[in-house]
């Protein structure tokens, strides 16, 4: 297939070249059959080094995924560096890294209203197949990446291995974590929420926050996106695999909640300011994702739950426990209030029809806060967490009962910078009572600092909840393996973030059996 990338064959890199090499081209080659300047726009000053961000890829089909990269030469610019024009972009996909194999190419606009960003929804690919994937503009090559397609719906599916991560935030910690993850051998990863952090922390290691304020424009949250994605080691895993993202709260406010920003005195208390934050925080979060049309919003408005299939293995049923939520700030009276809901009417009704359905073999709530009970105090008094599950238990157990009558269900959780595994019982009051279902939360990338094994709190939270089977509190992601007969989950961590090269080790692993929910130590 001639086009714009031919006279970039050569030598094929190897697999760790290409896929770890963070923000390093694999140099730029001359155009064979498209002028340079047509490419760059007749006339126009040439782009130079803009593939600064990376690449990306995400939301697999059978046929198709996701491709993603942004232009910015300038990346902490607030216009990236780019001039006020649209900018063509090539692409291809390939089945060998060197891209002798091409089997789609195309070319998009990257247009300055979306951060010269480029999303493109690839089709007719082969399903269950690995494809490697490039970008160019003018004279510049993008990194190379590798990405995975689905296998087909109901297809016999013997193995399928992915990480889930949360919470990474930037001045707390470096990366170390997305290093290892991408020597790792997945199909997915999936990302449960605070991708950034809105604040303005400039903490203490040389990260700080750009810009040094917290965020509140368009312009604002584009440059903290950028300043986030620029970090070479979560490059190296956007470029190892594809990805299912959702959002949790920081990519817009702490601790928001529908239209309720938290409360302080900040002039978004207005819930019509708020809603003009959440527009702009949501353009930029979809600008700055392999996210599909489907997810683009709608000022402040986006559909962020959906479902993601892999032949007859594994159903993903990714959730947005944010924009639809009532407020979380209520008393212990008002939280048992069987209206209340964390969901919405809507996706409730989806999620349910979802699981009511027909469903693979392992069924998966992906989604962002804790989801089991947790009481926090010693003795007969209880409290609980006004940002999770816990705060809509009418709601949670009515999404629990129904998760009892599907195929294995499993809920993934972020949010709370630690690693838990926990028996998702009948009755949460009752211990005796049957076990209906796993949770496995995993602990932030960063957030936190270098984290402990437990803090002094964590041995009352095992015994007031004797659901709870594991807490850690170290940095890191969880692995899993699913085969037909049984899901293995092992918690990776490193040893500390403050400072680059943590080595990786598995903490504790934990097997679910098919058939037999619940988890116990591998």
């Amino acid at each position: 297939m001639a086009g714009p990338f031919d006279a970039a064959a050569g030598p094929a890199p190897s697999r760790r070249q290409v896929l770890l090499a963070g923000t390093a081209a694999l140099g730029a080659a001359a155009l064979s059959g498209v002028p340079a300047a047509a490419a760059e726009g007749a006339g126009a000053a040439p782009i130079r080094a803009p593939f600064t961000l990376g690449v990306a890829s995400g939301d697999p089909l059978p046929d198709g995924v996701v491709l993603w990269t942004r232009l910015a030469p300038a990346p902490l610019a607030p216009d990236g560096g780019m001039p006020t024009r649209p900018v063509p972009v090539s692409w291809q996909v390939a089945e060998d890294e060197g891209f002798r194999r091409v089997v789609a190419a195309g070319a998009e606009l990257a247009r300055p209203e979306q951060a010269h960003t480029v999303h493109v929804e690839v089709s007719g690919l082969r399903p269950g197949r690995e494809y490697f994937y490039r970008f160019r503009t003018g004279r510049e090559l993008s990194p190379a990446g590798r990405t995975k397609t689905a296998p087909r719906p109901g297809s016999r599916t013997d193995r399928f291995a992915f990480a889930f991560a949360s919470c990474q935030n930037y001045p707390e910690g470096f990366y170390t974590a997305y290093r290892h993850m991408a020597d790792e051998d997945l199909d997915l990863v999936a990302f449960l929420g605070d991708y950034i952090y809105e604040g303005g922390a400039q903490g203490t290691i040389g990260r700080g926050h750009a810009p040094a304020a917290e965020i509140w424009t368009l312009a604002d949250y584009r440059t903290r996106l950028a300043q986030y994605k620029t970090d070479p080691d979560l490059q190296a895993a956007h470029a190892a695999f594809p990805w299912a993202v959702v959002f949790d709260d920081h990519e817009v406010e702490n601790n928001w909640a529908g239209d309720i920003s938290q409360p302080d005195t900040e002039p978004d208390q207005d819930p019509a300011v708020f809603r003009q934050r959440r527009a702009a925080a949501f353009q930029a979060y979809y600008e700055h994702m392999p996210l599909r049309r489907a997810q683009r919003p709608s000022g402040p408005d986006i559909r962020i739950h959906r479902r993601l299939t892999f032949g007859d293995l594994v159903d993903f049923h990714l959730l947005d426990t944010r924009q639809f939520r009532d407020d979380q700030e209520v008393t212990p009276q008002e939280r048992l209030d069987p209206a209340r809901t964390i969901l919405g009417a809507a996706q409730k009704d989806w999620l349910l029809r979802n699981l009511a359905g027909r469903t693979a073999r392992w069924n998966v709530l992906a989604q962002q806060v804790f989801f089991s009970a947790r009481d926090f105090t010693a003795g007969p008094e209880q409290s609980f967490s006004d940002d999770a599950w816990d705060s809509y238990p009418v709601e949670r157990d009515f999404v629990r009962d129904h998760l009892a009558g599907a195929s294995n269900p499993v809920v993934i959780t972020g949010d709370v910078h630690a690693s838990y595994v926990a028996d998702i019982k009948a009755d949460f009051a009752d211990p005796m009572s049957a076990t209906v279902g796993t949770e496995l939360v995993g602990t932030s990338i960063t957030s936190g600092g270098d984290g402990v094994e437990q803090n002094a709190g964590d041995a009352v939270q095992l015994r007031e909840n004797p659901h709870l089977k594991f807490v850690n509190r170290k940095r890191g992601y969880v692995r899993n393996v699913i085969t037909r007969a049984e899901w293995t989950a092992d918690y990776r961590v490193v040893d500390y973030v403050s400072r680059p090269g943590a080595p990786v080790s598995t903490r504790a692993s934990f097997v679910v059996a098919d058939g037999k929910p619940g988890a116990v130590p591998a």
